[in-house]
């Protein structure tokens, strides 16, 4: 999946950019966006899960999977210039140091992070007496912007643009740190998003994550960055390290799927709507 040209496209596309403005930034890889919108869509209450697909299907959509990757896939679409620009920096945060504080005059100035971006946009879905345009599109941000919270290099301190500028190598293959995060570590298990999907169904029937504040999950994010021991001494990434990895991965993905849950069950089921 990973090694396909399109992907190697985007690779070098990264290693041209500058500034982490400018960066393209697609947390966990579209594979890990559907992964985490199908999950919560299974588990969710039914009268919030009918809400969504009631909303969905004004576009003609069917599930979350299917509007999980539209905040990415916007920036690519002219007419949708002015919002990819507007929420572009709603796509990740970074900390000021090590010890992960969240800082919101700092931080987030304006509500212009990945913390602001969520809590924009559930406000908008959670608000009934809003369009049902504006509250559709308000949940295909929440489901993106949920994901890429729980993508640790999303919410990091150090200064290498969210892992882009960590060059490292699979076998002769130059990418970045944060393409092994978005895309080789999930697609290391080599099988398809819908069956990974039913293994996380399965592992969320366990205790469920402590449901906390979008800071908090950003500040869980950066806390992996530092304490994960994510980043090799080398620049080498081997078989050994997508197996250590993977967990960490599994662990987000789960978190933020049971986390979307939570939101949407509060944001889409409380009112019955008439009519």
């Amino acid at each position: 999946m990973f090694r396909n040209p399109v992907f190697i496209a985007w690779v070098v596309s990264i290693a041209a950019a500058t500034g982490l403005a400018s960066t393209d930034v697609r947390a966990w890889g579209p594979d890990g966006h559907r992964i985490v919108a199908e999950v919560a869509q299974r588990r969710m209450s039914e009268p919030a899960r009918m809400e969504a697909l009631r909303l969905l299907a004004l576009d003609g959509e069917t599930s979350l999977a299917d509007v999980s990757n539209w905040a990415d896939a916007i920036r690519d679409q002219p007419s949708h210039a002015a919002l990819a620009g507007l929420t572009r920096p709603m796509h990740y945060m970074r900390f000021a140091d090590a010890s992960c504080r969240f800082e919101p005059t700092t931080t987030c100035v304006d509500g212009a992070c990945i913390v602001g971006g969520i809590e924009r946009y559930t406000a908008i879905l959670a608000d009934h007496s809003r369009s049902d345009a504006d509250r559709a599109e308000a949940l295909r941000f929440v489901v993106h912007f949920i994901g890429d919270v729980h993508q640790p290099l999303h919410a990091g301190y150090r200064r290498d643009r969210g892992g882009f500028s960590h060059a490292v190598k699979i076998g002769e293959r130059e990418t970045s740190m944060h393409g092994i995060w978005d895309y080789d570590i999930v697609g290391s298990r080599g099988i398809d998003w819908r069956d990974y999907a039913t293994e996380l169904v399965a592992r969320a029937a366990g205790p469920e994550a402590v449901a906390g504040t979008p800071a908090e999950w950003a500040q869980e994010s950066c806390r992996v960055t530092r304490d994960g021991d994510i980043y090799p001494p080398t620049e080498r990434i081997d078989a050994d390290y997508m197996t250590r990895m993977r967990p960490i991965v599994e662990r987000r993905m789960l978190d933020a799927a049971q986390r979307l849950t939570r939101v949407l069950d509060a944001a889409l089921a409380p009112r019955a709507r008439s009519g």
